[in-house]
């Protein structure tokens, strides 16, 4: 999968799978176009890949539509930028639960509405990757928020799918299992929570970001250009466990 002279924006390209990929997609030769909320961030991806990097606090709905234009032209887009917190479910309060929301499923529809009408504009093709969870198809304990803000968000994928395909536009949604990402280590700390998921997995690990990047590089590419619309496991088997 080349992507040379592809510019592609990458929500939540920071840390974890976002990182991964954005690494992959400049050791593939594109040019990414990367989303993060911190600083630090911004000025680790533009001297280690060479990023054109823009902060921005994907809560904020107007920021992030003005970091989503700023971020434009671009020829493909991967929403992958997200947040959790632990909450019970009648713990669950109404500000974690408008904040996840907010990240996880209305900052992808407000990225990919202004890359969207963009290319239509020019008359170009394109692809976008929300990048979801298993979150979505099952009910995790202490998951409240984050399971309705990934279901939401698959919502939002497949509409995109059936109104942006005539546009020569597909988008299609990534289901990682548990991830080892610093996010995934807060939220399964807890040794005996981590096994008894751990052992639903037929392949017996949680994945790595690098798993879960290469199929997005895929959904992105060429090789998938009948791919639209899809929900796509990278669970090792967990669904069907």
């Amino acid at each position: 999968m080349d992507f040379k002279g592809k510019t592609v924006i990458v929500t939540g390209a920071g840390k974890g799978i976002g990182r991964e990929i954005a690494g992959m997609l400049t050791e593939r030769g594109a040019d990414v176009v990367a989303l993060t909320r911190s600083a630090a961030d911004v000025a680790v991806l533009r001297e280690e890949f060479g990023c054109r990097a823009i902060e921005v606090d994907l809560a904020d709905a107007e920021a992030t539509r003005q970091a989503a234009i700023a971020a434009l032209p671009a020829d493909f887009v991967v929403n992958c930028a997200g947040t959790t917190e632990l909450q019970p479910f009648l713990e669950t309060t109404v500000e974690a639960f408008d904040r996840l929301i907010a990240v996880n499923t209305r900052a992808p529809m407000i990225v990919a509405q202004e890359y969207a009408r963009s290319l239509i504009t020019q008359g170009r093709k394109g692809a976008i990757v929300n990048v979801s969870s298993v979150a979505s198809f099952i009910g995790i304990p202490d998951h409240a928020a984050y399971c309705a803000s990934k279901g939401g968000l698959d919502g939002l994928t497949r509409v995109m799918a059936k109104e942006l395909g005539p546009h020569g536009i597909r988008a299609n949604g990534v289901h990682p299992t548990v991830t080892l990402t610093p996010m995934a280590v807060k939220a399964w700390s807890d040794p005996e929570k981590a096994a008894g998921m751990k052992q639903r997995i037929p392949v017996g690990r949680f994945a790595e970001p690098e798993d879960v990047a290469e199929v997005v590089l895929f959904l992105l590419s060429e090789q998938a250009a009948m791919v639209n619309g899809i929900s796509m496991p990278v669970d090792g088997g967990y669904m069907i466990a």
